[in-house]
C-alpha cells in the first residue's frame, strides 16, 4: 500500500461563476466530492458495504487507487464496480504512478471500464486521475508530451484527465502552460503541513494559487481534504500534524470552493488518514495492524454530510454547518494514545510538531444558544468553551495520561451529547503510535 486571500477569494468565486456560465453549467453542477480508495484484496460483501457507506454520506465517487493489474486487484475492482452499479454509486481510476511505469500497463483496464454505468463521467467523458506521475516522460522530451503520446492519444476513451501532478518540476508555477495535456490537476501535498514545518496550521496558499491559475486556463482544480499522516511501515516512520487539520481543511474548502474535492482517504490504514472501513485482507502481510487495529475513525464521518451539502450549495460559512435535523449536536473528538513525552520506542520523524491535546469539531443547530463544550482529560476539566451555531473546532492543550471525554452542554446545563474516549492515553507503550483515537458524538 501507498500509503491570505481576501480579494483573491472574491475573484476566484466570481471567475468560477463566470466560467461555469460560459460552458453552460451552474457552479454546483461542476462540483463532486470523492474519496481516495486503496484497491486491495477484498470480498464482494465488503465492496457493497464500502459503497453503501460512502453513498450514505453524500460522497459521489471513489477514486480507485490502482497499483497493479494482478488477479487480486482486478478481482477487487470487479467487486467494486458490481457494488457501485447496483447502488447507483460511481467510481473512477486513480492510477498510482509509484507502481506503474508506463500507461500501456493500465490502459486495458481503463478501456474495459470507461463505459461502465458506474464509471464517473464529467461532461460525458470518463474522469481519470493519478497519484503522482508529473515527472514521467515515457521516452518523450517532456512530461506533457509523454502523457499525450503514451496515455491520452492511445486511450481511445477521451478521458477527462485530472492527475495529481504536484511532483512536476516547478509546480505550481506555469503548470497549465507546461501541461496542456491535462483538463485539471489534483493537489495532494497541500492536504497537510510539511513534515518538520513546526507547530503550524495547514495552509491553502498553494491551493488558492492553483485554483486561480486553473480558472484562467479554463481548467479545473481538485482540492484535497485530509486529517493527518502517520506512517510506520517498511522503514518509513513519520507524522504530519493532525491536531486540527481536518476541521481547518473543511473551512478552507468552503472558502475556496474548488471544482472538486477528494478526501484522503477512505481506507488507507497505512498512512492513518482513513475515515471509513479497512478490511483484514487489505492489510495482509503487513504490520499496519499494529497501529490501526482498534482505531476506528468513523466519528469523522459525522462532519461530512453537512460539509458536502454546504460545499455543493456554494456556502462559504462554517457557522452554517448544522447537524442533521432533530439532533442537538454532531461531530467528533480525537486525540493520540501517547504523549509526546511518553516512554515509547521509535518516535516518528516530525513528532516534535505534535501537541498534547484533545481536539474536537462540533456542529450545533441554527437555534443553539448558551451552549458550552467541556473537555476532560484524566477526569479533570482542561477546558470549557462557549459554542455557537455551526462548526466549533478547537485544539485543547493539556492532554494527560488516562481517559478522555467531551461533553456538549445546552443553555439549561443539560448534557446533550458526549464523546467518551475508547483508549486511555499511556505514559509508556510498546510503540509510539501517533495514529488518532477518533470518537463520534452520541
Amino acid at each position: 500500500m501507498k500509503f491570505g486571500r481576501g480579494n483573491g477569494l472574491l475573484k476566484t468565486a466570481l471567475f468560477s461563476a463566470a466560467w461555469a456560465s460560459l460552458i453552460g453549467q451552474s457552479a454546483a453542477d461542476l462540483k463532486g466530492v470523492f474519496a481516495h480508495y486503496m484497491v486491495g484484496s477484498m470480498t464482494a460483501d465488503e465492496a457493497v458495504t464500502d459503497v453503501n457507506d460512502a453513498k450514505g454520506l453524500g460522497i459521489d465517487a471513489f477514486a480507485l487507487n490502482v497499483q497493479s493489474t494482478d488477479g487480486w486487484a482486478t478481482s477487487a475492482i470487479q467487486h467494486m464496480f458490481d457494488a457501485a452499479g447496483s447502488a447507483g454509486f460511481k467510481l473512477f481510476f486513480s492510477f498510482d504512478m509509484n507502481s506503474f511505469k508506463d500507461p500501456k500497463d493500465f490502459l486495458p483496464l481503463l478501456q474495459q471500464y470507461a463505459n461502465h454505468t458506474a464509471y464517473y463521467r464529467h461532461n460525458n467523458r470518463p474522469f481519470v486521475s493519478t497519484f503522482k506521475g508529473g515527472s514521467a516522460t515515457f521516452g518523450q522530451q517532456n512530461a506533457n508530451d509523454g502523457w499525450d503520446v503514451a496515455f491520452r492519444k492511445p486511450s481511445g476513451v477521451n478521458p477527462f484527465f485530472v492527475p495529481n501532478f504536484d511532483d512536476a518540476s516547478g509546480y505550481p508555477s506555469s503548470f497549465f502552460d507546461n501541461f496542456p495535456v491535462v483538463d485539471g490537476v489534483f493537489g495532494w501535498e497541500t492536504a497537510w503541513p510539511s513534515e518538520g514545518a513546526g507547530k503550524v496550521n495547514v495552509s491553502d496558499t498553494v491551493d488558492n494559487a492553483v485554483l486561480e491559475a486553473a480558472r484562467a486556463a479554463n481548467k479545473v482544480y481538485m482540492m484535497p481534504l485530509s486529517s493527518l499522516q502517520f506512517k510506520n511501515l517498511n522503514g518509513q516512520n513519520w507524522y504530519r500534524i493532525g491536531e486540527l487539520n481536518y476541521a481547518q481543511r473543511i473551512e478552507q474548502v468552503l472558502e475556496l470552493q474548488p471544482d472538486f474535492v477528494e478526501i484522503i482517504t477512505w481506507n488507507d490504514a497505512g498512512e492513518s488518514h482513513y475515515i471509513g472501513n479497512f478490511w483484514p485482507e487489505q492489510l495482509a502481510g503487513s504490520d499496519i495492524g499494529k497501529y490501526t487495529n482498534g482505531f476506528d475513525h468513523k466519528g469523522w464521518q459525522q462532519l461530512l454530510p453537512p460539509f458536502i451539502q454546504a460545499y455543493k450549495s456554494g456556502n462559504t460559512d462554517i457557522t452554517k454547518l448544522y447537524p442533521p435535523s432533530g439532533k442537538s449536536a454532531s461531530g467528533a473528538m480525537w486525540y493520540r494514545p501517547v504523549l509526546t513525552t511518553s516512554d515509547c520506542p521509535d518516535k516518528p520523524s516530525g513528532w516534535q510538531d505534535a501537541q498534547d491535546a484533545v481536539n474536537y469539531a462540533v456542529l450545533l443547530p441554527e437555534n443553539a444558544q448558551g451552549f458550552q463544550i467541556n473537555v476532560y482529560s484524566n477526569n479533570q476539566q482542561i477546558g470549557s468553551f462557549p459554542a455557537k451555531p455551526g462548526m466549533n473546532s478547537r485544539m485543547v492543550l493539556g492532554l494527560q495520561a488516562g481517559p478522555q471525554r467531551l461533553e456538549v452542554v445546552d443553555g439549561s446545563g443539560a448534557v446533550v451529547a458526549r464523546a467518551e474516549g475508547t483508549k486511555d492515553v499511556q505514559t509508556s507503550a510498546d510503540m509510539c503510535n501517533y495514529n488518532y483515537v477518533v470518537v463520534g458524538l452520541s
